[in-house]
């Protein structure tokens, strides 16, 4: 007879109190409580075995950036239509897996110089994928699809700072 049984009985049938039980047979009285009350709601089926799941995930990836993850896919193609480092010779477009580097910053070559595009030190060693057309790049989080960054490259500036938002000085009094 399994343990469950055991308090079951004790407390239904010999009417022994919930608190007497759980000391006897080494038990917490707030487990003792919820068998009590899940076999008179449900009579024997609460000594089968339940699921350990969690009802909830708070780490799920929310709706709007699964909405994303799908939308960037179809729209760019992602790496199955077109493999990672390939080059379309017409539009000059490709897809490029890489990772952050510890500073906050990815490398990307275009015309033949190294262009080193700010993500922030929060992405450092996140793996990305690159979706280059032409001039334009979006930096997409690998794991997630979360956009990163999408930016036009400067093609005069080795380094693609993110754009700070512009702060207005207040008048002098």
């Amino acid at each position: 007879m399994s343990k469950a049984r055991v308090v079951i009985t004790a407390v239904v049938v010999e009417g022994r109190s919930q608190a007497e039980v759980a000391r006897s047979y080494g038990v917490s009285k707030g487990w003792v409580s919820k068998l009590v009350a899940r076999y008179r709601a449900e009579g024997e089926a609460a000594f089968e075995p339940r699921s350990r799941r969690p009802r909830s995930s708070p780490n799920a990836i929310d709706a709007d950036t699964v909405e994303l993850i799908v939308r960037l896919r179809k729209d760019h193609a992602l790496p199955k239509a077109l493999p990672a480092g390939s080059r379309d010779a017409d539009t000059h477009t490709r897809v490029r897996h890489d990772r952050i580097d510890p500073s906050g910053v990815v490398t990307l070559r275009l015309g033949g110089r190294l262009h080193h595009i700010g993500i922030g030190r929060t992405h450092a060693r996140t793996h990305v994928i690159l979706l280059v057309d032409d001039l334009h790049v979006r930096v997409v989080d690998a794991v997630t699809g979360e956009l990163l960054r999408e930016l036009t490259i400067d093609p005069t500036r080795d380094y693609q700072p993110q754009e700070k938002p512009e702060t207005t000085k207040p008048p002098n009094p």
